[in-house]
């Protein structure tokens, strides 16, 4: 597959999936990048924004299988992985496999769970396998966390530890529509009371697991020159260096960034990651991973106002 047949199966998948959800094309975008780079999204926004509806959609058009779980303070490792369960009539241990087994998983309000059972989801996200009683069972290659979680100012929700948000590739906040947008949505959605699937809006299949996996490889051949190499490493460490940062980026980080920069390339038709794919990537990549200091806090400073001084200055690679 070439870079302007990605480009040509990513429009096809952003029109299917808006014929279900009106507006949150960059968050899609987002999500299309983290696909063909092998990342998993973090989502965060307040209830009613279209998350679930989103990610299904995004699901039903890519052609892969869809499982969602609801995380609740009372959920259990068991719950989302499985276990080895008696059957007393066989006397044997029969293994229940849990609903991360799935291609495109849904992890639903995850900060509304302790951070034991979010850890469930650490090895699944890192190696794409997961260990019930000491055996490795395999995830498919495809294997994808969208998860959603509330903002941490409101009730009943537990901070992700750093180890789990450093898995996600993105942290994207989505927030309200605008006032059109709305209007649309009302216009559209308002005339049924029921929840609708993609399938009853229309959103058909557009790729297959063979297709997805020759565009991942497409994006894999796309061109990474030593200068833009060496223009995401200095942003990166950048990021240890600023006083208002507590805590940087790591190595992995950059990586990442790189990864995904193929995969914006492919996206916009390119074989080739210019300095722009890294700039319309950062924030999303680094808000998540970084620590602001007290004083940068106390100042009313965001991260991302620092990851946006670091970039300004920067020289981006002519």
């Amino acid at each position: 597959m070439k870079v302007e047949e990605v480009q040509a199966l990513a429009q096809a998948i952003r029109g299917e999936v808006a014929k279900a959800v009106v507006g949150q094309d960059e968050t899609l975008d987002f999500m299309l990048v983290a696909l063909f780079a092998g990342g998993h999204v973090l989502l965060e926004g307040p209830p009613g924004t279209a998350k679930t509806l989103l990610a299904h959609s995004f699901a039903r058009a890519v052609g892969l299988d869809f499982g969602r779980i609801q995380f609740t303070p009372d959920l259990m490792p068991g719950d989302i992985i499985g276990a080895n369960l008696f059957n007393f009539q066989t006397s044997t241990f029969t293994l229940t496999r849990g609903p991360i087994f799935t291609d495109l998983l849904l992890a639903d309000e995850i900060n509304r769970t302790p951070p034991k059972t979010q850890a469930a989801l650490l090895e699944a996200m890192q190696e794409r396998t997961v260990t019930i009683d000491g055996q490795s069972l395999p995830l498919g290659d495809h294997f994808m966390v969208i998860a959603t979680q509330n903002p941490i100012e409101q009730q009943g929700v537990y901070p992700l530890p750093e180890a789990q948000l450093d898995r996600f590739l993105f942290k994207q906040r989505v927030d309200y529509p605008n006032e059109e947008e709305e209007r649309r949505i009302i216009a559209t959605h308002g005339a049924r009371q029921d929840a609708m699937s993609p399938e009853d809006w229309g959103v058909a299949r557009k790729a297959d697991a063979k297709t997805i996996a020759k565009a991942i490889a497409a994006v894999h051949e796309v061109k990474l020159v030593d200068e833009v190499v060496a223009y995401i490493a200095a942003l990166i460490r950048g990021t240890r260096v600023v006083a208002d940062l507590e805590s940087g980026a790591s190595p992995r980080a950059g990586a990442m960034l790189a990864a995904a920069a193929r995969a914006r390339a492919a996206l916009d038709g390119r074989d080739f990651v210019i300095p722009d794919d890294v700039k319309a990537l950062s924030r999303a990549l680094l808000r998540h991973r970084l620590i602001l200091s007290p004083a940068a806090e106390i100042d009313g400073r965001s991260v991302e106002d620092v990851v946006t001084g670091i970039i300004e200055t920067i020289e981006a690679p002519r």
